[in-house]
């Protein structure tokens, strides 16, 4: 019943969306109520806007699970699923939090997750989205499913077992951090993006199949094209069809700006005019941006189509 979810997704996203609306909403708070019959929010349940995310979902996720409930009130399944999450995640005393989105208060959320149908749930652990389902699922597959995430991030997230060991309450015990990720994450903070790739790249080096280290390195090379690319790159790539170059930046600032679409489209056309070294040039450019988002994103899954049928 569940998907697991690659790539990264820029949750971060969200954060500059909160910093902005609660600037734009000093005189107002922004409420979201659940489901008929939802079980109040509380220490375990909480209610989620594209405002609070950030700080709800993300941060609290480096130490436990974040099981975000996607509904709608007028979706019906979604008051079946909603009442077996609530239940379930008081039950687990703070091994994970189950974090409620009205989809129709915060598209947002939903749009970044690709919803296509509700109710959908995403598990989110280390601040990246890590497996999902959709639809209203029995309670013990529920239960199995659940099991089965927290059995896979018990080693990694130390609010799991504090949780299990000593109930809600318990303060979660560190583990030790993996000096070489730590050393990346300390030089991207400073903003050197090419001391962070270079850690990130020598830890893929030594294992390959570092699924967090590919990711954070498809981040990190992106925000480094991405902070010193020219905000006017748009209008010269608009007005130089043949500047390969200028295409390319251009398809990141629309990405960095929450265009996908635009960006996915600007390089696919690129490609349908072009060949030889620039076609493949640009290939490999948007083939990197595909990174940046899980393999089930529907942007993606259709970007990957066009492409096929560009150069095929």
């Amino acid at each position: 019943m569940s998907a697991a979810l690659s790539g990264a997704v820029d949750l971060s996203g969200l954060k500059a969306r909160a910093e902005a609306a609660s600037k734009a909403k000093a005189t107002t708070t922004a409420t979201t109520a659940p489901a008929d019959g939802a079980a109040p929010a509380g220490e375990f349940i909480i209610d989620v806007t594209e405002e609070t995310f950030q700080a709800e979902v993300v941060e609290r996720s480096l130490q436990v699970p974040v099981i975000v409930d996607l509904w709608a009130d007028w979706c019906g399944p979604c008051k079946q699923l909603s009442p077996v999450l609530e239940r379930l995640a008081n039950a687990a005393n703070g091994a994970w939090i189950l974090a409620r989105v009205d989809v129709d208060a915060n598209p947002r959320i939903a749009q970044l997750f690709g919803v296509q149908s509700i109710p959908t749930v995403v598990a989110i652990a280390g601040g990246q989205p890590v497996e999902a389902f959709a639809g209203a699922q029995p309670e013990p597959q529920i239960k199995q499913w659940l099991t089965a995430l927290l059995d896979a991030l018990r080693d990694r997230l130390p609010g799991i077992r504090a949780a299990e060991q000593g109930g809600g309450d318990a303060e979660p015990v560190p583990e030790p951090e993996d000096p070489r990720f730590v050393a990346a994450e300390e030089a991207f903070e400073t903003g050197d993006f090419d001391a962070a790739a270079a850690a990130y790249q020598k830890i893929l080096d030594e294992e390959p199949a570092n699924e967090q280290a590919k990711a954070a390195l498809a981040q990190v090379k992106f925000l480094a094209r991405a902070e010193t690319a020219d905000p006017s790159a748009i209008a010269r790539a608009n007005t130089s069809p043949d500047d390969i170059d200028a295409q390319l930046q251009a398809a990141d600032v629309e990405l960095a700006n929450q265009q996908p679409e635009e960006a996915f489209k600007r390089l696919l056309d690129v490609i349908r005019r072009t060949s030889g070294p620039d076609r493949d040039k640009v290939r490999t450019h948007l083939v990197e941006l595909f990174g940046l988002f899980p393999a089930e994103d529907p942007l993606v899954a259709k970007a990957r189509r066009d492409l096929a049928s560009a150069l095929f």
